[in-house]
């Protein structure tokens, strides 16, 4: 079976939530869950602090406007989303779906990539990817909740502390 790969519906603006919400409701009834697998709305928590001091939250849309959907495309799924109430279409030329790149999924945090890390802390690591391929450092912390490692990298004789994604950096290997 084909694999789902994630599209951009546009939506009147303020119907991202009812869009969203709709979709959600046809794939239940119709049972359509291989074909449309989940639709997000990618959003941000927002404080804001009041003049008489208190705290609200709210999320906030980070791209009002557009719901995102990980679908198959067939022509139902491709009607189920085009015939919502307040959707406009897809994103993508002259309204064709276009599935999104790796790259935008990963920008749009709607997929957790998991990337193996083969080095720890303290390790000497060569740096494959980036402004800096070629050089060498050593490990000093890892996120990989923010997908970031600190290392401590020499150049031009003075030790700089420089932060990398997980994947563009390597162990040195102990032949």
């Amino acid at each position: 079976m084909e694999e789902a790969k994630w599209y951009v519906a546009h939506t009147f603006s303020g119907y991202e939530n009812k869009v969203a919400n709709d979709i959600k409701i046809v794939v239940e009834n119709r049972n359509l869950h291989d074909l449309i697998q989940k639709v997000e709305i990618p959003t941000e928590t927002v404080k804001e602090v009041k003049s008489d001091g208190t705290e609200k939250e709210y999320q906030r849309k980070l791209m009002p406007g557009y719901v995102f959907i990980k679908m198959i495309v067939t022509d139902e799924s491709w009607y189920v989303v085009r015939n919502t109430r307040g959707c406009t279409g897809f994103v993508g030329p002259e309204g064709e779906p276009q599935p999104l790149t790796d790259e935008e999924v990963r920008n749009n945090n709607l997929e957790r990539v998991s990337v193996r890390v083969s080095y720890e802390v303290g390790d000497a690591v060569n740096i494959v990817e980036g402004p800096l391929v070629g050089f060498s450092g050593v490990v000093d912390e890892i996120d990989v909740d923010s997908n970031s490692v600190n290392v401590t990298v020499s150049m031009f004789g003075r030790e700089n502390s420089v932060e990398f994604e997980l994947d563009q950096l390597e162990k040195v290997s102990e032949n």
